[in-house]
């Protein structure tokens, strides 16, 4: 106990005001993140707003036995992961290759223009990414409807009520929108980079492809890997609101995932099953920390860098 004060007054008292501006975040992250994780026993209770969490009976893991054995259980699994790493497979390296140009390039106004030009998107709210790919698509009114009946004399197909399109349609439009925002990253560890190795390997006479595969790769090397982590604990985290923004009742087969049947379950099937809805979620979570863990512990071995 001696030994506690001496250290609080020898290490925090003469510091306390950079811990209390620890106090507010802090207080944030306690109040919308551990505090509501008492939530997660609704999954493993049969709950009713009359009775609140407390007093809804225990029913163990027929929320999930309930999920598991429905008819689309399979389906909207196949779905996640497949726009999950899909998703993470194309757009992984596309940031990495553009900052690497982008550095490469020695027009500094170019980069400039560059970089404005692949970050504006980012900024573009994803109602309205959505609302651009319906009305772009659209047979009778969208631009490249209007384009296929200049050529052809025949309306375009809808696209969009494809299923096979929608995977495509998801991830490359979320590509486009984030391609310059995660460059930004990279960017900044290549600026990080000796110039003196290159500076020594031009000299050498390597060309600058050379210099980019054994100078920049390797000392980006351990900002790849961390961001490729946390990349995988969040693989199942398809985003919501422009799968349920681009959703029809013809592409259903492909477009329906987790985030969305958690939607649907809860709020709009009018019987408004939480327990369900919080099983299915806690079941997305469980299987995003072991992905985690996975890629973590196999990036340690193999990259020689890991999180923890």
């Amino acid at each position: 106990m001696d030994r506690l004060k001496k250290a609080i007054k020898r290490d925090y008292l003469p510091r306390w005001q950079l811990y209390m501006f620890l106090a507010l975040p802090l207080a944030y992250i306690v109040i919308f993140a551990y505090i509501p994780m008492g939530g997660i026993q609704i999954a493993f209770r049969e709950y009713n707003l009359l009775g609140g969490i407390s007093g809804s009976p225990w029913v163990g893991l027929s929320n999930f036995q309930k999920f598991f054995s429905a008819h689309n259980f399979w389906s909207i699994l196949y779905n996640t992961l497949y726009l999950a790493v899909y998703g993470m497979v194309a757009a992984f390296p596309l940031p990495i290759i553009l900052a690497l140009l982008i550095n490469a390039f020695p027009g500094r106004r170019y980069k400039k223009v560059v970089q404005t030009v692949t970050y504006m998107p980012h900024f573009i709210s994803v109602v309205v990414i959505a609302g651009m790919i319906i009305q772009l698509l659209n047979p009778r009114t969208g631009a490249a409807g209007a384009i296929y009946m200049a050529f052809t004399g025949t309306l375009m197909p809808d696209i969009l009520g494809r299923p096979n399109a929608f995977p495509h349609l998801y991830v490359w439009s979320g590509i486009w929108q984030s391609l310059g925002w995660s460059s930004i990253v990279y960017l900044a560890a290549l600026s990080a980079v000796d110039s003196g190795l290159h500076e020594a390997a031009e000299i050498d006479g390597a060309s600058r492809l050379k210099r980019i595969w054994h100078i920049d790769l390797p000392c980006i090397k351990p900002t790849i890997i961390i961001l490729m982590i946390l990349g995988a604990g969040s693989i199942m985290n398809v985003g919501f609101e422009k799968v349920y923004l681009m959703q029809n009742r013809l592409n259903l087969s492909t477009s329906e995932v987790i985030s969305t049947y958690v939607y649907k379950v809860a709020m709009t099937t009018g019987i408004g099953d939480f327990s369900l809805a919080t099983a299915v979620g806690f079941f997305n979570a469980v299987i995003n920390f072991i992905v985690l863990l996975s890629v973590n512990l196999i990036a340690g071995k193999v990259g020689g860098v890991k999180l923890w």
